[in-house]
C-alpha cells in the first residue's frame, strides 16, 4: 500500500477523503489546506507517489502518479501508469472501508496530477462513492470513459475547479475536460478564481461547503 499521511485519524470518524498531491509534491502539501478545511468527522489521507521518471522533464526522477509525456492536447497518456495508479487508490478504498466508513461516505480528491487520477478513479469505481474534487486538472484517458465508466458512480457529485491564469494545464483544457465530463452524463459544480497552478482561500472555503454537503 502507498505510504500515507493520516489526519483526524480516530475511530469514530464517520467519514473519509483521499487527497492526492499534484506531480513532484508529496502528501505533505496539502496538510495546511486540510487544517483549514477544520472537519474533524473526517479522516483525511493524503498518500506519497513513488518516485518516477517523467517524460517531459528529460526523465528527472520526481514524486507522481504517472508518466507524463506532455501536457498538450493529443499527447500520448501513460495508460498503463495511470491503471496501475488507479488499482493503488483501489487499495487505500478498501482501507478505509476495512475501518468501518462504508464506500458512500469516502471522497477521492485531488490537485494536478492527482485531481487527474482522482477523476479517472471515482468514474470507474464499482461503488458508489461520495463524491470527487477534481482541482487544477484534466480528464485522462477519456477516449475509455464511455466504455469503463459505472452506473455507480454516474450521479456522484464532482467539485471541478481551475485557475484562469493557469499556464501549467490552462484553462482551456480543463474546460474541454468539463465538457467531456457533460457529454458524458455527468452533473458537477464549477468554480474558476483569478489565480495560476495553486489553490487560494476562495476556493478553499467553497470545498469546505461542498463537502458539508456530500460528507455531512
Amino acid at each position: 500500500m502507498l505510504d500515507t499521511i493520516e489526519i483526524n485519524a480516530h475511530s469514530h470518524n464517520t467519514a473519509c477523503i483521499i487527497w492526492l498531491h499534484g506531480l513532484g509534491a508529496d502528501g505533505h502539501d496539502f496538510e495546511p489546506v486540510v487544517e483549514m478545511l477544520n472537519l474533524p468527522h473526517i479522516r483525511f489521507i493524503l498518500p506519497h507517489a513513488p518516485y518516477k521518471k517523467i517524460t517531459m522533464n528529460n526523465g528527472y526522477e520526481m514524486r507522481a502518479w504517472y508518466d507524463l509525456y506532455g501536457l498538450a492536447s493529443g499527447t500520448p497518456q501513460d495508460a498503463d501508469g495511470i491503471q496501475a495508479t488507479q488499482q493503488e487508490i483501489h487499495t487505500l478504498i478498501a482501507h478505509v472501508i476495512a475501518l468501518g466508513i462504508p464506500a458512500n461516505r469516502i471522497a477521492l480528491a485531488g490537485f494536478s496530477q492527482g485531481g487527474a487520477i482522482a477523476l479517472h478513479t471515482a468514474l470507474r469505481y464499482p461503488e458508489t462513492l461520495a463524491g470527487v474534487l477534481a482541482l487544477s486538472t484534466y480528464l485522462p484517458l477519456h477516449e475509455t470513459l464511455a466504455s469503463e465508466k459505472t452506473l455507480a458512480n454516474q450521479l456522484m457529485p464532482i467539485f471541478m475547479a481551475h485557475g484562469s491564469d493557469d499556464e501549467v494545464i490552462t484553462l482551456a483544457t480543463c474546460l474541454h475536460s468539463r465538457q467531456r465530463l457533460i457529454d458524458a452524463g455527468y452533473h458537477l459544480e464549477w468554480h474558476d478564481y483569478p489565480m495560476a497552478h495553486s489553490v487560494n482561500a476562495q476556493e478553499i472555503e467553497d470545498i469546505r461547503q461542498f463537502l458539508l454537503q456530500i460528507l455531512p
